[in-house]
Formats: C-alpha cells, sequence, structure tokens
C-alpha cells in the first residue's frame, strides 16, 4: 500500500495532574515514541491518550503543543493505530476502535513475566482484576524484556510478537537539569571519589546488593580514594529487614561510616549534588533508561548490561572482582578526559535517539506491516 500520515494514539494512565515523569519510565516511554512517530517525514498525528479520570491541564510534565495529550474516549474511533503503553483499554474500548477500523498494539517494556510470578509468589498484588485482552493486532516487545516475556505475553494474548528497537531521548533529563551548573552535566572534582547506587530495588531484576559489593572491594583496595557510598531506596531494608542490616554490618565501607541507605531521590538532581560515579547491577533486564541517562551526562556507570556493553563501565554477569577493577579504572582515568568521554558515549547512545531517522524508519516499516 502507499504510506500515508496515520492517526496514531499512545495511552497513558495518569494518576495525578501534575504526576512527575520520574516517577516511573512508563510516561517517558510514551513521549519518546511519540517523538519518534513526529520524526517520521509522513506527518503522523500523533496523540497521548490518558485511560484514566484524571483532568489534562498544563501541569503536566511536557508541552502540551508539542505532544497533544487527551482523554482516551475522545478520540477512539478515530485512530488509524492505538499503542497500548501506560494505561490498558477494556473489552468495550475495544470494540469502538476495531468497529472504527483501527489497529491496536501492546507494546510491552515491562518484565511482566517476572513481575507476576514474583506477584504469585511473593503475594504482591499487581492487578484489582485481570483482563487478558487477546484482540491485539501485534505485540510489540522491546529487546530487554524479550527474552523473559515474550513467550508469556503472547501465549496469553493471542498475537504475533515483534522484537522492536529501543528508543530514548535526552529531552526529559535535559529539561530537568535546565537550571543546574553546565546543565547538570558531570564535573570532574580533586579528592575522594563519592559512589551512589540508584537501583528500584522492587524485584530480584535491579537490586543494589551487587553493586554495593563491588563498592565494598574497591573499597578494600583503597579505602582512601572513596568518600562516601550512598544507596537509593534502601532505607527500608536497613530498618525492616534482618537479613539486610545483617549482611551491611559486616562490611568494611559500613564499618568506616561511609555508606548510607536512603530513600527515593531526584535522579538528576542527586547525580548533580551527591554523585561521582554510578555502580549498577541488573538480572535478566539488561538496558533502561538510568544507564543512558548517566552516560549522556557523561557521569561513569559501572554497569553489566550487555546488551549497551559499549557504554560506560562494562562488566559481565556477576563479575564482582571485574565489576570493582572497572571502579578503580574509573576512579583513576576518567577525570583525565571526561569531556571526550562524554561526547564519545554521545555518540554511542545516537543509536536510540527518538531524532534518529534510521530508527524513525524502521518505526515506520512496522506500522506499515500492520496496516
Amino acid at each position: 500500500m502507499d504510506r500515508r500520515s496515520l492517526r496514531i494514539g499512545i495511552t497513558i494512565g495518569l494518576h495525578a495532574p501534575n504526576e512527575s515523569l520520574f516517577i516511573n519510565g512508563i510516561k517517558q516511554n510514551a513521549l519518546y515514541l511519540a517523538k519518534l512517530f513526529n520524526a517520521s517525514p509522513l506527518g503522523h498525528r500523533v496523540e497521548l491518550l490518558n485511560t484514566t479520570d484524571v483532568p489534562i491541564t498544563d501541569a503536566l510534565g511536557w508541552n502540551l503543543k508539542d505532544y497533544p495529550t487527551f482523554p482516551l474516549m475522545e478520540r477512539l474511533d478515530q485512530l488509524d493505530v492505538l499503542i497500548e503503553l501506560g494505561g490498558q483499554i477494556n473489552a468495550d474500548q475495544t470494540d469502538i476502535l476495531k468497529r472504527s477500523g483501527g489497529k491496536l498494539v501492546s507494546y510491552c517494556c515491562g518484565p511482566e513475566y517476572v513481575q507476576n510470578i514474583e506477584a504469585m509468589i511473593f503475594r504482591r498484588p499487581l492487578w484489582e482484576q485481570i483482563f487478558i485482552n487477546q484482540r491485539y493486532d501485534e505485540l510489540w516487545i522491546i529487546p530487554q524484556v524479550a527474552e523473559t516475556t515474550t513467550h508469556f505475553l503472547q501465549t496469553f494474548r493471542r498475537a504475533p510478537a515483534r522484537i522492536v528497537p529501543f528508543v530514548w531521548d535526552p529531552f526529559i533529563v535535559e529539561a530537568a537539569n535546565a537550571d543546574r551548573p553546565g546543565g547538570g552535566v558531570y564535573q570532574p572534582k580533586a579528592g575522594p571519589k563519592r559512589l551512589t547506587i540508584i537501583e528500584p530495588n522492587i524485584d530480584v531484576l535491579k537490586f543494589c546488593l551487587y553493586p554495593i559489593l563491588i563498592a565494598e572491594q574497591a573499597f578494600r583496595q583503597r579505602p582512601d580514594d572513596i568518600a562516601f557510598l550512598h544507596v537509593a531506596n534502601a532505607d527500608r531494608f536497613v530498618h525492616d529487614n534482618r537479613e539486610f542490616a545483617g549482611l551491611m554490618r559486616h562490611l568494611d565501607i559500613v564499618k568506616a561510616h561511609k555508606a548510607s541507605f536512603i530513600g527515593r531521590v531526584d535522579t538528576p538532581l542527586f547525580l548533580a549534588q551527591h554523585t561521582d560515579i554510578v555502580i549498577s547491577h541488573q538480572w535478566g533486564l539488561p538496558l533502561n533508561y538510568l544507564y543512558l541517562e548517566c552516560c549522556w551526562l557523561g557521569y561513569p556507570l559501572i554497569h553489566n548490561a550487555h546488551l549497551v556493553s559499549d557504554l560506560g563501565y562494562y562488566y559481565p554477569d556477576h563479575a564482582v572482582d571485574i565489576g570493582a577493577s572497572r571502579l578503580n579504572e574509573a576512579i583513576e582515568r576518567h577525570d583525565d578526559d571526561a569531556d571526550g568521554w562524554r561526547c564519545e558515549q554521545r555518540r554511542l547512545i545516537s543509536r536510540f535517539l527518538a531524532s534518529n531517522t534510521v530508527l524513525a524508519q524502521a518505526y515506520d516499516d512496522l506500522l506499515f506491516g500492520l496496516v
């Protein structure tokens, strides 16, 4: 068929009129995808569609002129494609979309298999009620969740699955840093380094224990070169978890009173004010926004995400000893050419950018394979 401008809706689920974009990555994902579709030379009409009753106002964290946002029901019967991303539509809404000729895509960007089995095993309810829509035309699954989640979702949702390119853009983190010195980019600093761990610590996929062990190994080797270790999203563990607190008391960096276990942080602000090096670890989720944010801003990132092994200071798997060596390398050498390192990181990250025309072409191919 001849390619033409499409009417595309992307679902979001607002919980508050002034909801922060840093609560989770879902709304960021919707914005990045909208920006990518807007980069197509075909001139698609792209709108964010809210599936909840929360009012849409200028208090939202994005420009409504650049990213038009409407209640779902105002646009549902006018779409060529609805991409369900941040808010699920129900059976009646699916009927409306299908009767008007629209295609329905489930954009899968969460580790839903892992989340569901943890909910089952540990009695952590995910949903008030479970609705499995079996009328999707396709499932689009981002690479980092494909291994664990593809067949789980495909079996229940009964639709063909495609692994789609990951999309990111720096405009959100740059907007958050607009009023900070140097735009929030990494600034070399003489003396001992401040280490930061910002894993969410809500499941086994991104947990702080291995990054703590990497910091501990490096601290044993060069205690005078490490000023402090901050572990975010971990205050509840030291107060309420006997196993975690008991293990931490055995670490030299804790005994030296050079570690703190704090609550949730504003990531761009915490990087700018309290961080010289970020340490991370994942298990089955080898790419996330934190890695790209840190490297785009020039912060040395110690990580084991094999999908971006060319970024930051990579160590494989659970290799704490190699992670500690990469941390020592960052301590010794990163400041020698921090500006050059940041420029190279940005060049490498360009393959993910929503402004990348090759990426826009790939998504146009997906759209017209669908319609």
